[in-house]
């Protein structure tokens, strides 16, 4: 995070992580205390698990949580609701504007960081629960939850991140991961482990492999596993599809093995299983780029040898976020260039085939919690996306290059995401109702013997 704000949490975030853990550190855990096992299903809607019969899918591990355990009917989640601010309030219980990321790529306009993503730990400003896990005792996991390379609590860290796809990614992975622990569970497994870029079902059943085997050697009393595959499906060919419904079957396998696994090595262990956002079909993309460079907000380099595009110079550019736009100010006080580009955007908006569906401003931005370097933040229209990436020579609405997508403003009922929890202290059959995504971290470090200091909301009751 950039700016006063970010500067005023990277201080603080040590503070505030000494008096979330000295509590629970000072005294034996209690006795209702619980190992944890926490899985995340990117693009799991709650309606694919409550409704998975009339849907035409077989869950058998997934809904057996809905008998044996409590499930929320929707998460109500964050600004913007993508998967690695998303992942982040579940690990945090605090809001993207607090926690630090606040989009899954980081800001560059000038691409200078070659589509890097918020991978570090370092980003997260305020305590995690792999750092509330270790506070009260436990032993910590982790298998490709976003933004934990180098997240000092984990004892066993497989983090997520990738490059190039290149063979030496898995060098990268190797020397981020825990000294030793790739190749003691490649030996293990007789097998590699699934490069970061790998978003499909065999990286999904690869990680879930060698998670398994990360139970079985260390037994750590809090795990998380992030699975990506139903996200990646139904981005290519959009939700409620036969492929995405049967990639979505091959993780419901994956979790029941996790969960046989996690019970055989903690008989007590209580399991969630979440996830980030929901899903939406798109037809269109917007490219909100081209009316930005022909305004005169962007300046555009000549094109190299190759014919790629970059910015020159900005005064105001397009930060995307899937189904939504941050729009950010080279220079904030500037009145006249706020006015410019609120002209601009009012402009779009009066047009429905430009699809802007809502701008909010500051004032806004901040009540939801949403990215503090933002002046403006744009939700998108029924079918329409961002498009990623900029070409001057591309109009303001092409055709989308996705099927699927998230990213929209929270309020919008289609992006519900998961919550499910099972296992001793939690009652069976139990309706949650809808839940703020903040309410997942404090509730699961609770159930630990821990809290997190940084979370927003209270934990759930039971």
């Amino acid at each position: 995070m950039k700016g006063p704000l970010g500067f005023a949490l990277q201080v603080l975030a040590p503070l505030v992580a000494s008096l979330a853990l000295a509590p629970a550190a000072a005294g034996a855990r209690p006795a209702s205390a619980h190992p944890v096992l926490l899985i995340s299903i990117d693009g799991l809607r709650p309606g694919d698990v409550a409704q998975a019969g009339p849907r035409g899918l077989h869950l058998p591990n997934l809904t057996r949580f809905l008998a044996e355990g409590a499930h929320a009917d929707g998460v109500h989640g964050v600004l913007p609701t993508v998967t690695y601010p998303s992942h982040t309030t579940l690990i945090t219980g605090a809001v993207p504007a607090h926690h630090g990321v606040v989009n899954n790529l980081t800001f560059d306009p000038f691409a200078i960081n070659q589509d890097g993503w918020y991978w570090y730990a370092s980003d997260i400003a305020v305590p995690t629960l792999w750092d509330a896990a270790r506070a009260a005792g436990l032993t910590v996991g982790n298998v490709h939850w976003p933004v934990s390379v180098g997240a000092h609590a984990i004892t066993w860290n497989l983090p997520q991140i990738w490059r190039t796809g290149h063979a030496d990614d898995a060098k990268l992975l190797a020397n981020l991961a825990t000294s030793g622990l790739i190749p003691e569970l490649e030996a293990a497994e007789h097998g590699a482990y699934a490069p970061g870029i790998a978003e499909d079902i065999a990286g999904d059943e690869t990680r879930g492999r060698f998670a398994r085997r990360l139970i079985g050697l260390h037994h750590p009393g809090f795990l998380t596993v992030y699975l990506t595959a139903l996200d990646h499906q139904q981005h290519v060919d959009g939700p409620d599809t036969p492929s995405a419904h049967a990639v979505l079957e091959r993780i419901d396998a994956v979790v029941g093995e996790l969960v046989a696994a996690e019970r055989k090595a903690h008989p007590d262990a209580v399991i969630a299983v979440v996830s980030d956002h929901g899903f939406a079909p798109v037809d269109r993309a917007l490219n909100l780029f081209r009316p930005f460079i022909d305004a005169g907000l962007i300046h555009l380099a000549a094109p190299d040898p190759a014919g790629r595009v970059k910015i020159a110079g900005w005064d105001a550019v397009p930060w995307i976020s899937g189904g939504s736009i941050a729009v950010v100010l080279a220079h904030p006080q500037d009145q006249a260039l706020r006015a410019k580009v609120a002209a601009l955007l009012a402009k779009l908006q009066a047009d429905p085939a430009n699809g802007i569906a809502r701008t909010i401003t500051e004032a806004d931005i901040a009540k939801g919690g949403g990215n503090p370097q933002a002046a403006f933040y744009l939700n998108l229209a029924d079918g329409v996306m961002a498009l990623p990436y900029i070409n001057p020579l591309i109009p303001t609405m092409v055709p989308a290059p996705y099927k699927g997508m998230h990213g929209y403003f929270p309020d919008d009922p289609r992006m519900r995401s998961t919550f499910l929890l099972m296992g001793p202290g939690v009652p069976a059959g139990r309706n949650l109702g809808e839940v703020d995504m903040r309410a997942i971290a404090p509730t699961l470090a609770r159930i630990m013997g821990g809290r997190l200091a940084g979370a927003e909301v209270a934990p759930l009751g039971f």
